[in-house]
Parts: structure tokens; C-alpha cells; sequence
């Protein structure tokens, strides 16, 4: 998701340049609202589970992406399934990232440490080799959504400033200890009022027994659809995330986004978007000089499993006081 999130100020910087243009997004059903601020973009549904699955399925695909009469692709994704859609969609100008897979490699082994092109620049330059040419340096973004009845009922009024917390991520290398987190929760709560973002069962339990504990702190977590939370989101005025999905979407709604890096590290390129880099909070670099060990955080050498613990539970609170 925060791949699908990283495109959306590419395509309103695209749209801004080029408003006379036509995008048509395919992606999942669950991404789609992540689009809905586009005014000129359309999303095409795709499943893959059914209709579009397997190599008939994808033929199937073609012939609909072939039927909204596009005259280029821009493959931001660049995996084999967009591989074997190349095949069938030969005649049309189509256009591949180039994810700068070497130069990530070489940065993980230690043989490069300078920062790499961002996602976002790399999605840009796709277009940019369809001849269109735009920038990224002045983006604009929607204005934060009013909150329905539903929200404000669940959350109160957002009459102070609202931080957002997303204390998880897809590897436990990239995950702030829950216990070091509680007392940035902590800090915060007594003055402003503390949402917590997650995903699935087990986080939604952990984040409603943390917000049980303070009267400032609610939970989002498995309360509301997507639409919802983007609207929500939409009205942070800062989002802590580790290097996962919650702060590229806060990112795309032009809201600061203060992140965590444990094993992996911004010179990837995979930064909330239009961030300022003393908002990239690392893990101690010196004692953990072999960071990053891998692109995703599913890889690291013995002892460097709780690497983000070395990240000062003051130096957050400062921090995200500062983006305020």
C-alpha cells in the first residue's frame, strides 16, 4: 500500500503539468480510494484471485486496458505479472520503472552510501520517458476533508492540534518496541489528542488496550473503511510511522510524517514523500554501522534485530513537537 500511496503525488504533479491528460489507474479494490482527490484520473479495477488470474486471466485484462483506448502504459510496478501484460499489450508505448535494483543491492552491501533516487523521482521518470516532462519540487495537496457525524462521534472534535501513531510495520526489525512507544504515547497525550493507525486483529486489540489508558489517545484501528481514515488522516497535523504504508498516505495529504528506521534507512529511497530529512529518525548508526541491511527489513545480521531500539524515546517526542 504505501507503494500505491508514493504514486498519487506523482500523478497530481503529472495532472498539474498536463491537465488535458487521461490516466487510468489499475490496481486492487482496496487501493482505490487512495485516488479519489484526482480529478483526472480513472481507476480500473483488477483481481487477481478471479477474473484476472493466471496467464488467461491477464490476457483477459489486456483486452480491457485496450478498450479505454490508452495510448501509452507507464509500469510503475515492474514485476512479472506487468511483464506478461507487455507481451499482450505489444503496439502500445509501454514504459517500465526502472527500480534501480544494483544500486540498492550495492547500498546494502555496504559498497554505496549516498542517497538513491526516490520511488516518487522513479515514478516520474517513466513518464518523463513517455515525453512528459513535470516536476515534483512545488506539490499541492487536497484540503483536509470535513469529518462526518460517524468520526466525530467515535474520535470528539479535533479542536487542538492531532497526532497520529502508527507503531507497526510488515517486519518486527522495523517496529518501535511497543513498550518504548507507550511512553511517547504518553508524553504526547498530555497535550494533544493521540490517534493510533493499524491494521488486523491482533494490532487493533493491542492499540484499543493502549488507548484504554489515557483519555487523549484513541484508536482508529478497525474502526473505520479506508475512505474514513484518509478523511481523518487528512486532519493530522503530524503522523509517526515507522517505514510503512500509514506514513505514505499521510504523506500524499501533504500532513508531516515523522518516521522510525531500524534496519532499513531513507538513502533507499522509500521516504514519506516532500519530507524534511531531520524528520527521518535513525536507529544508531555506530553501533549498527552494516544499516541498512536490506531494502524491505526482512534481512539483518545476528544483534541487529531490535536496532530501533536505540532511537531515544525524547528525541520522538521532540521531534514530532517540532513538526507542530
Amino acid at each position: 500500500m504505501g507503494d500505491v500511496a508514493m504514486t498519487v503525488p506523482v500523478l497530481a504533479a503529472f495532472s498539474k503539468a498536463h491537465p488535458t491528460i487521461r490516466i487510468t489507474v489499475l490496481t486492487k479494490k482496496q487501493f482505490a480510494p487512495l485516488f479519489r482527490d484526482l480529478q483526472t484520473v480513472t481507476v480500473l479495477l483488477v483481481d487477481f484471485t478471479t477474473t484476472h488470474k493466471g496467464v488467461y486471466g491477464l490476457y483477459k485484462l489486456s483486452k480491457q486496458i485496450r478498450n479505454t483506448s490508452v495510448d501509452a502504459v507507464a509500469d510503475l510496478h515492474n514485476v512479472l505479472r506487468t511483464k506478461i501484460l507487455s507481451v499482450f499489450l505489444l503496439g502500445l508505448n509501454f514504459v517500465q520503472i526502472d527500480k534501480g535494483r544494483s544500486e540498492k543491492k550495492a547500498l546494502i552491501s555496504g559498497n554505496l552510501r549516498v542517497p538513491l533516487r526516490t520511488t516518487p523521482q522513479r515514478y516520474a521518470d517513466v513518464f518523463r520517458r513517455l515525453g512528459f516532462d513535470f516536476d515534483l519540487d512545488n506539490p499541492s495537496f487536497p484540503e483536509a476533508k470535513q469529518l462526518d457525524a460517524t468520526v466525530l462521534r467515535e474520535l470528539g472534535q479535533f479542536s487542538k492540534p492531532v497526532i497520529g501513531i502508527a507503531p507497526f510495520a510488515a517486519y518486527a526489525s522495523k517496529t518501535y518496541p511497543l513498550s518504548k512507544m507507550e511512553k511517547v504515547i504518553f508524553e504526547l497525550q498530555k497535550e494533544y489528542k493521540v490517534l493510533l493507525f493499524g491494521g488486523g486483529l491482533n494490532e487493533t486489540n493491542l492499540l484499543k488496550k493502549i488507548a484504554s489508558k489515557s483519555p487523549n489517545v484513541y484508536c482508529v484501528a478497525g474502526t473505520f473503511d479506508l475512505d474514513q481514515e484518509l478523511d481523518i488522516i487528512s486532519n493530522l497535523k503530524v503522523m509517526l510511522s515507522m517505514d510503512s504504508s500509514n506514513g505514505h498516505m499521510a504523506a500524499m495529504l501533504g500532513v508531516s510524517v515523522v518516521t522510525l528506521w531500524g534496519v532499513t534507512h531513507p538513502f533507499a529511497g522509500f521516504a514519506p514523500f516532500g519530507q524534511l530529512d531531520r524528520n527521518n529518525l535513525l536507529s544508531d548508526l555506530n553501533k549498527y554501522p552494516q544499516i541498512p541491511t536490506s531494502i524491505y527489513g526482512n534481512k539483518y545480521p545476528e544483534g541487529y534485530a531490535l536496532a530501533i531500539e536505540t532511537i531515544n524515546v525524547k528525541t520522538i517526542v521532540k521531534t514530532v513537537k517540532a513538526n507542530l
